[in-house]
């Protein structure tokens, strides 16, 4: 199998609801998101690629015009958690290509919060 990623990135704020007074996540905050979209497939392009990189910009272009410097609460119809944006964003690139085995959202250096396809990739 061959496996490629690629990175995504923006910045924006958002509020998780119903959560304790004092939990910090239930505060207006922001984030310098991280997205990471991965791709598999078992056989090449006749270009050799899975997926060419350059392909893969409509997910940078909907990055930007949906959720770039937004409140996510005003643009998502889902609870803002780095989870539910990966599961959405999963879907946007498994609507569009069909390699994609899982997306990757993080919100810190030192989170994630995955959604895939399978745990085989």
């Amino acid at each position: 199998m061959y496996t490629i990623s690629k990175q995504f990135y923006f910045s924006a704020s958002h509020q998780l609801m119903g959560l304790p007074p004092e939990h910090q996540c239930g505060r207006l905050h922001g984030h310098n998101y991280l997205v990471e979209v991965v791709l598999r497939s078992a056989q090449l392009s006749r270009h050799s690629f899975v997926v060419d990189y350059g392909d893969l910009y409509p997910l940078k272009e909907y990055l930007d015009s949906r959720f770039d410097h937004r409140h996510l609460n005003d643009v998502c119809s889902f609870d803002t958690t780095a989870e539910n944006l990966a599961k959405h964003l999963f879907d946007f690139c498994k609507g569009r290509w069909a390699e994609t085995v899982a997306v990757r959202v993080s919100e810190t250096p030192r989170t994630w919060a995955t959604y895939e396809e399978d745990s085989q990739w």
